[in-house]
């Protein structure tokens, strides 16, 4: 196995930054009882899966895929690969209404429990079933 030297760490910065970022958001995402901070950890988790596929489309000395006007390429010239970027630009549109989502979600739950805890909103849940149990007993399929 090779060594880790200076070189390798700093050279693969953009991994080590993806691991972090991901990591950080999934760790939002199960800890925290906050349906905001949940959305703010997916969001941080899907801007590392972004920085992973922007960063396999990059190659060292690439250039644009953009082809002259006379059709006249040049083999020796390095493109990089432009499906990743493209990729990430509908993940991105998709991202950003995912999120819009999910807060008209948390608004409505606000407007319906009055609490944006995950905790709470259960435990109001738990007794709203309860209260369905005593008033129409099993036989309507109570939640309980």
């Amino acid at each position: 196995m090779g060594e880790f030297t200076i070189e390798f760490i700093i050279g693969h910065m953009n991994y080590w930054l993806f691991t972090v970022l991901m990591m950080t958001g999934l760790y939002i995402v199960v800890a925290k009882g906050n349906y905001v901070k949940k959305i703010v950890g997916l969001n941080i988790f899907q801007t590392s899966v972004f920085m992973l596929y922007i960063s396999i489309g990059r190659k060292d000395g690439g250039t644009a895929p953009i082809f002259p006007i006379d059709m006249n390429v040049d083999p020796t010239v390095v493109y990089s690969n432009p499906l990743p970027h493209v990729l990430i630009l509908t993940a991105i549109v998709v991202g950003i209404a995912t999120t819009s989502l999910g807060l008209a979600l948390i608004v409505r739950i606000r407007e319906e429990f009055g609490t944006i805890e995950e905790d709470d909103v259960l435990a109001i849940e738990h007794a709203m079933a309860a209260e369905d149990v005593t008033l129409h007993g099993t036989s309507m399929g109570g939640r309980a």
